[in-house]
């Protein structure tokens, strides 16, 4: 019975690990956000949502991760596709909308 209980435990914690997302990397996101992102979220450039400006964010946030990683790499209203830094690889981008989403909800 004891090793079945083990065993049981070892298997939810195996499968929790396997379903689980990575944490974001906040630490490359605000390294991204500070050499490209800030220059128009840090003052709301052209309506673009202002760091750390809860109420801006929130429904931004509400609509999911997927959508705010879309916008963000595809462009949206005066955004162009990866914050006009082209550079930027997909999963940069993303870390800067997580730290972005994170540090402003």
């Amino acid at each position: 019975m004891k090793f079945a209980t083990i065993l049981s435990s070892l298997l939810l914690a195996v499968c929790a690990a396997g379903t689980a997302q990575a944490a974001p990397d906040l630490a490359k996101g605000e390294k991204i956000y500070k050499a490209t992102c800030l220059a128009c979220h840090g003052a709301g450039v052209m309506g673009a949502p202002k760091f750390g400006d809860k109420a801006a964010w929130k429904p931004r946030v509400a609509k999911g991760m997927p959508a705010l990683y879309k916008s963000a790499l595809d462009g949206f209203k005066m955004m162009p596709p990866h914050g006009g830094n082209a550079a930027l690889k997909d999963d940069e981008v993303k870390a800067a909308v997580d730290f972005m989403a994170t540090k402003s909800s």
